[in-house]
């Protein structure tokens, strides 16, 4: 996040003094800065469930040496679709005053499930009594290139720039929404050492950000002791001095606390948050086939001999109650021995179903319009010469 948010009134005016110059913005060298091996392998093992249980709203106030609250800092983050494309929507919102200076700073950003910020609205302000400054920088990745357009407006003047950088330079980008994110991976999975990103300065240029360890404190939040793990960022700038944060996180990822190296201002949770209750996955069990030997085993051997005799039974009930059924099958079986069908099973199907109350009736003249031999009344050829014959005489 951008400094001009919790920085004091005094580190405030050396940044607007800084941003304010007539000089047009620098031209990006042409060797940037790379980013380190651990960080490219670290970027590219990452999968879409690593971000289980990241998901979720972090509040933090914004407070003097003092104590007394300055502002506010949220922070959220949230799955959606973009172009039809599954990614996260972070978005981040700084405000407050200082000395009765108003200033803040509002990102939201699209980030995909591998950290490539696809698209990204950066804005900072700070308003005095004579003097505004409005600062807005938007990211968009391309096909082949990132674009990047930058308007400063300083009072009632307004500079505007662009800046293309194609897919290869851009290789181990962390913009400030994805840094939110890839903050609460590294809790999650750990801070490989030597892991060094890129990322822009405050002039827009790419350099160097590295990320280092800190060892693990007691906060105190609400009266109450809680043991977190703390990150800090660099941001290795090539026109001004570098920028220091430091996060710190519990276990499950929610932010804590968060300053800049040499402000009096801290961000800092009220409460402790609630914890995070993964959800645990249990597999399916696999259950072998097993032989069933019906004759060995008491009960299914039970079972067959019972439903054997029901079948049974049924079956002389029903040629008790249907004498007509031995003449039935006598006639079948005589028609099968003058017919001797290759197809025996389907033949005694089709006899057998005119048997069946299943069977469609298909009416009385169903076959009257059949193909028949034999020449129809209204087409007798007898009769049509008949007719002929007597038409001439």
């Amino acid at each position: 996040m951008a400094a001009l948010s919790a920085q004091h009134p005094h580190t405030a005016s050396s940044d607007i003094s800084h941003l304010t110059t007539d000089a047009p913005l620098p031209i990006n060298p042409v060797e940037y800065p790379k980013p380190s091996e651990e960080a490219l392998q670290f970027i590219e093992t990452v999968i879409p469930s690593d971000f289980e249980n990241l998901l979720f709203s972090d509040e933090l106030v914004t407070v003097s040496e003092s104590g007394r609250e300055l502002g506010e800092f949220v922070v959220t983050v949230t799955p959606v679709k973009r172009n039809q494309v599954d990614c996260f929507l972070v978005h981040a919102n700084s405000q407050g005053t200082i000395d009765g200076v108003p200033c803040g700073t509002t990102i939201t950003a699209f980030v995909s499930k591998s950290l490539d910020t696809l698209e990204q609205q950066h804005h900072e302000f700070v308003k005095l009594d004579n003097f505004a400054l409005d600062k807005k920088t938007i990211l968009t990745k391309e096909a082949t290139e990132y674009q990047v357009n930058r308007v400063i407006t300083q009072g009632e003047k307004t500079e505007r720039s662009s800046h293309v950088y194609s897919l290869d330079s851009m290789k181990g980008f962390i913009s400030e929404g994805s840094n939110l994110l890839l903050l609460r991976l590294l809790v999650k999975k750990g801070l490989p050492s030597g892991f060094q990103a890129i990322s822009f300065d405050s002039d827009g240029n790419l350099c160097k950000s590295p990320y280092t360890s800190l060892a693990s404190k007691s906060q105190t939040i609400g009266g109450e002791a809680l043991l977190v793990t703390g990150i800090q960022r660099e941001i290795e700038s090539i026109s001004d001095l570098p920028t220091t944060w430091h996060s710190h996180f519990d276990q499950f990822g929610h932010l804590t606390s968060r300053v800049q190296v040499g402000s009096p201002a801290i961000m800092r949770v009220t409460k402790i948050p609630e914890p995070i209750i993964e959800d645990e996955y249990t597999e399916k069990p696999t259950f072998s086939k097993q032989k069933l030997d019906w004759e060995e085993d008491v009960q299914l051997s039970s079972k067959y001999q019972d439903r054997k005799a029901e079948l049974e039974d049924d079956h002389a009930m029903y040629v008790r109650h249907h004498p007509e059924l031995n003449a039935i099958l006598a006639d079948f079986l005589q028609f099968l021995l003058l017919r001797k069908p290759e197809d025996t099973l389907n033949f005694a199907g089709e006899y057998f179903a005119s048997f069946s109350s299943r069977a469609v009736d298909l009416g009385a003249y169903a076959n009257s319009a059949a193909p028949t031999p034999f020449p129809m009344s209204r087409t007798n050829t007898i009769i049509s010469i008949n007719q002929k014959l007597n038409k001439k005489k």
